[in-house]
């Protein structure tokens, strides 16, 4: 793989996480929110929410990292 694809699919990679972590953000009160406005206030839901999000865009990142990273070589 040339170094011009390396890069772009490299900051596709790194996009990607803040992306999908965003549309998560926003999804995760419908997934499990339970409809109960009172426990979506807590600090504790927060932390889920943040932990979770940090967790899902890490993991994304580190597949994308890893498939760009995965067929290039030192020269």
């Amino acid at each position: 793989m040339s170094n011009t694809f390396t890069v772009i699919f490299g900051i596709i990679a790194m996009l990607l996480p803040l992306v999908v972590g965003r549309i998560y953000w926003k999804k995760f009160d419908h997934y499990f929110g339970r409809g109960d406005e009172a426990y979506m206030d807590t600090l504790e839901y927060f932390l889920k929410k943040i932990g979770s999000t940090i967790l899902v865009a890490f993991i994304i990142l580190w597949i994308g990292m890893s498939l760009v990273f995965s067929g290039s070589s030192p020269q």
